[in-house]
């Protein structure tokens, strides 16, 4: 089998993929209507609606409706994290690890990534992966990144798929088994990861 050196298609996205992949998942999750003034999403904020909180958090961050202000969006995702929102927690990683708004803190990020992967958030899980492989804020650990590439990829990540493959393909934290890479590999590749399509060959 052809092996791709140790790569990673996704260490940390850019921040407009980020940021459209949180919107995204925003709208499904705590959906603001037309009606919702900025200036009610503050109020609701203030008050300590969770959803809000988040909301008003993507606002800041997006620069939708008010100046972007990375500072901003820290302190509402953290607020709305501290509640256990598990989006606001990955977002609040991503913040971290990217130094956005707050000095760049590998440990802080894995901590917020850990609250959102236990509740089941791939996003989060494939992330923490990410850390755990490349010992950011955590000694670097290929067992611990196995179980979070497989819950992720379990979810139908297709970089988490691609990750897995690639553990199994050089035997990092499983023993080495071509067919499960294989099965890994397949997955990604139907997704259209070119990376796991060549591994296949």
């Amino acid at each position: 089998m052809k092996t791709l050196r140790r790569i990673y298609v996704v260490d940390f996205l850019p921040r407009a993929i980020l940021t459209s992949i949180f919107v995204s998942l925003t709208l499904l999750i705590a959906p603001m209507t037309s009606a919702q003034t900025f200036d009610e999403i503050r109020s609701a904020a203030q008050q300590g609606d969770m959803e809000a909180q988040y909301n008003l958090g993507i606002m800041y961050d997006n620069g939708q409706g008010v100046p972007e202000n990375d500072a901003e969006a820290v302190k509402w995702f953290k607020l709305a994290a501290q509640q256990g929102d598990m989006v606001a927690q990955s977002r609040l990683g991503d913040m971290y690890a990217n130094g956005l708004g707050v000095p760049e803190n590998d440990a802080e990020a894995v901590k917020w990534y850990k609250l959102a992967a236990q509740q089941g958030l791939m996003n989060a899980q494939f992330r923490l992966g990410v850390m755990y492989d490349n010992g950011r804020g955590v000694p670097e650990n290929d067992a611990e990144a196995v179980k979070w590439f497989k819950l992720a990829a379990q979810q139908g990540d297709m970089v988490a798929q691609f990750s897995l493959g690639v553990m199994y393909d050089n035997g990092r934290g499983v023993p080495e088994n071509d067919a499960e890479a294989v099965k890994w590999y397949k997955l990604a590749a139907q997704q259209g990861n070119i990376y796991a399509q060549f591994n296949l060959g």
